[in-house]
């Protein structure tokens, strides 16, 4: 069910005995009278929303009238994105937008509910941008028992603790052997982050065109749902198209034959949500979407900067307007719009993004480092009492 799991977690996992359940029994779906709309939210808010997207843990902004509250009778909800399969555990009062479902679980422990939760995604296909909940709603899983029938709630709430603990050992070792481990701001980077929202940076309007270029690619001949969604021994190229999932690259190709970029800007051209992302893999276009790419040759930009760009072309692109109705996300429309980027002494300051995105990372791995430290001890805990 997890793949192979290194001892003695493996040697638990083969005392287990498993019963079926119909997740009809173990979520409830709850009754939604109040959708907002993109044009609802506001990130002042203070209330989280979420949509069927993917990323941010499907919060797509904030709203000051939540609808679910999360009290001592529903401490927790689940969500289900019905175009993505996507699942997230709700902890505090929020709200959704359309093609959201709400649920509340027959538990409220968390290392359960991401237990039942990746049981429950692993039955349901992917049925591409499709309504999924027709068929998740149906599924039947397997969970650990006792007694016969009973679900085994400590169980498998150690297990998920135990494993969380290994997973993030792993994680500090890699870390400290790639040097990750040093998240001291530097003074540079600590104004970065002092200045960024002040009036002592200088912003300019850039148009689109004037600073990249499309990059041509060659046209594939394959059909995405005649594609394999895990790298083969022949298809290892993942392959971008207009899902927001993943970053659109979802579906793998052969090398051969292919257009092979890296390190550039995606954005899909016929979608729902035309969100921008650096990938800094390997990849190639399939359909529905492009890449970009910065056109000044004699300037190197780095990773750091391509994210701070990309953040930045998000402000237009990620819009209501740009929806898969209006056919607004070619590279046609955009390259005619207008991006912000700061500026010094009338040039684009390349050194204070590089400082910017350099202080986000190590802030973000502060919080890893912060975070693991907690949930080891905590994971100690659960492992004394079960």
């Amino acid at each position: 069910m997890f793949g192979k799991i290194d001892s003695p977690l493996d040697k638990k996992l083969s005392k287990v005995k498993w019963g079926e359940f119909k997740v009809g029994d173990l979520f409830k779906i709850q009754k939604i009278t109040k959708m907002l709309s993109k044009e609802d939210l506001h990130s002042s808010f203070e209330y989280p929303v979420y949509s069927s997207d993917s990323s941010n843990n499907g919060i797509i902004g904030y709203t000051n009238e939540p609808e679910f509250i999360c009290n001592e009778n529903h401490p927790v909800y689940v969500t289900f994105g019905d175009h993505t399969r996507t699942f997230n555990i709700a902890r505090y009062s929020f709200s959704v937008l359309d093609n959201v479902k709400v649920l509340v679980p027959c538990t409220s422990d968390i290392n359960t509910l991401l237990f039942m939760v990746s049981c429950w995604k692993k039955q349901i296909p992917n049925l591409g941008y499709s309504r999924h909940w027709k068929v998740a709603k149906n599924c039947v899983i397997l969970l650990p028992i006792i007694n016969e029938r009973k679900i085994d709630f400590d169980f498998i709430s150690s297990f998920i603790a135990e494993l969380e603990a290994e997973r993030i050992k792993e994680l500090e070792a890699y870390l400290k052997v790639t040097g990750f481990n040093n998240y001291e701001l530097t003074k540079e980077e600590q104004d970065s982050l002092a200045v960024i929202g002040t009036k002592n940076v200088q912003w300019h309007d850039f148009k689109m065109e004037e600073l990249f270029e499309k990059i041509p690619t060659i046209k594939l001949p394959y059909k995405a749902k005649e594609l394999p969604k895990e790298a083969t021994e022949k298809f290892v190229l993942p392959c971008l198209t207009s899902s927001f999932m993943n970053q659109g690259l979802n579906y793998y190709v052969p090398k051969e034959g292919a257009t092979i970029l890296k390190n550039v800007i995606s954005i899909p051209s016929n979608s729902d949500v035309y969100r921008a992302y650096f990938q800094s893999n390997e990849f190639t276009v399939l359909s529905d979407a492009y890449a970009i790419r910065w056109k000044d040759k004699s300037i190197h930009i780095s990773q750091n900067q391509y994210l701070f760009m990309v953040m930045c072309i998000n402000k237009f692109t990620d819009l209501p307007i740009y929806s898969y109705k209006n056919k607004l996300g070619s590279w046609n429309v955009v390259k005619n719009m207008y991006v912000l980027l700061p500026i010094r002494e009338n040039r684009i300051d390349f050194n204070f993004m590089e400082l910017f995105i350099n202080a986000i990372k190590k802030l973000t791995l502060k919080n890893v480092a912060e975070y693991s430290d907690n949930r080891i001890n905590a994971t100690k805990e659960v492992i004394k009492r079960s």
